[in-house]
């Protein structure tokens, strides 16, 4: 039989300070199965303290400017020796260092200035485990126009990782065929983490943050919401993409393909189980109907009617080729026999709602053009319990006993979701009335 490998990913919180180092070592000592390990940068270690990563950003935007940055490289300097000092490591700080501050003299680029909070975290968690350090500079391959080759990808992390016993992984970034660096989205070093476990076909992918697995609502909405102990990857994706920010929506669809599970879990009580995200339930689960609620504030609502839209005219991809050449995004469509409604970040739509209403009477000479501004998108996700249409009537018939208007529903392609807009104001009205719904039919409540 195999060895079973496992990939730990370690979150900002997670390796903030010296301490917080420590119980990495005691986490990954507990396991040997965790030989491959991926570390962001140094987070908050109290409220009002600075991520390493937004000191580095600071010392790009001075640079550019032209001004001194010495102040911000001192402060990063400090957090990295308490880190060092504390541990009792001799590592080469000033060194590194030093070499950023002549990248940033001399020619600053932003994602390599980026990219050093994962690197130094990365080196002096390899010196301090005893573990090999991996540049994914090296095996993480971007094209020139920043997007992730993920074929070369697979296949250099592969190389890189596989002839190793263990190693350390910077997380966030990479780097194209010149050598210049390339940054993830922030928060991308769960997409590292989710890379590495599928070229190496890891038995597991574990996400180590500051909370003990996702929470089924916003704890600071829903007082001591209960934690999920198991969801499909799917309704993962959904929570993540309507707020809640656990993990990155993209490591999400990695570990899928793969069937990765993907395992949640708090460094800081690491005696929790945490979150399991799996494609199938194991044997003898039985899931509450309704796995979570999430929700987005600020969302603007554009209902265009014009008789027999869906008579082959056209009408609706005109409508979606005038938002894809201002690039503008939306969040979803419904089209109807005689209307299409589009729902629109407020954001983007306010910087330009006079041009784009009359780009649409121009184009698409409509009958009716009507906004709904200022509401809230939320997604009430349970694919088991989407599955009923009767839940999705009993939910939406607690928002109406409790006089909260829905402007929009929407039932996701797969019965996947259940989408509604509400008022903004009633946003949380609606998040607290839909959890308790949740807790009022879960299986301790119905009694199994």
């Amino acid at each position: 039989m195999s060895e079973r490998i496992v990939v730990a990913k370690f979150g900002g919180t997670s390796v903030a300070d010296a301490a917080q180092f420590r119980k990495i070592s005691e986490i990954v000592r507990s396991n040997p199965e965790r030989r491959f390990i991926v570390v962001s940068a140094p987070g908050k270690r109290f409220s009002a303290d600075r991520k390493v990563t937004d000191l580095l950003l600071d010392c790009y935007e001075k640079a550019v400017r032209g001004e001194s940055f010495s102040a911000e490289l001192r402060l990063i300097r400090l957090r990295f020796k308490e880190i060092t000092d504390g541990l009792d490591l001799r590592f080469p700080l000033d060194e590194e260092l030093h070499i950023l501050e002549k990248s940033l003299k001399t020619n600053p680029q932003r994602d390599y200035t980026a990219s050093r909070g994962e690197y130094l975290t990365a080196r002096i968690m390899a010196a301090y485990l005893d573990y090999t350090f991996v540049d994914p500079a090296w095996c993480i391959c971007f094209d020139e126009d920043g997007q992730l080759n993920s074929a070369m990808t697979s296949r250099t992390m592969q190389a890189s990782l596989l002839p190793l016993s263990h190693a350390v992984i910077a997380g966030f970034y990479g780097a194209d065929m010149t050598g210049r660096i390339h940054t993830f989205e922030r928060g991308g070093s769960d997409i590292t983490g989710s890379l590495a476990a599928c070229a190496i076909n890891a038995d597991l992918y574990e996400n180590w943050t500051d909370v003990s697995g996702l929470y089924a609502a916003d704890p600071a909405i829903v007082s001591k919401p209960e934690t999920v102990a198991y969801m499909s990857y799917r309704e993962l994706r959904t929570l993540s993409y309507m707020g809640a920010s656990v993990l990155h929506s993209d490591a999400v669809l990695s570990a899928s393909r793969m069937e990765i599970p993907i395992n949640i879990r708090n460094t800081n009580k690491p005696e929790k189980a945490g979150t399991m995200i799996v494609r199938h339930l194991p044997a003898g689960v039985v899931k509450n109907p309704i796995t979570g609620v999430s929700g987005r504030k600020g969302m603007s609502v554009i209902q265009v009617e014009k008789v027999m839209v869906s008579d082959g005219s056209g009408f609706s991809a005109l409508m979606l080729d005038i938002l894809k050449e201002r690039n503008l995004p939306f969040e979803y469509c419904l089209t109807g026999i005689d209307s299409i409604t589009l729902v629109i970040r407020s954001d983007l739509f306010e910087s330009c709602k006079d041009d784009l209403l009359e780009e649409i009477r121009q184009t698409l000479q409509p009958d009716f053009i009507g906004i709904r501004e200022n509401l809230s998108l939320i997604a009430v996700t349970g694919e088991k319990a989407t599955e009923s249409s009767d839940a999705n009537v009993r939910v939406l018939a607690q928002l109406t006993k409790e006089g909260i208007e829905i402007s929009t529903i929407n039932q996701g392609a797969g019965k996947l979701n259940l989408l509604i807009g509400v008022p903004e104001e009633r946003y949380e009205d609606a998040v607290r009335a839909i959890y308790r719904f949740r807790q009022e039919n879960s299986p301790a409540a119905r009694g199994h």
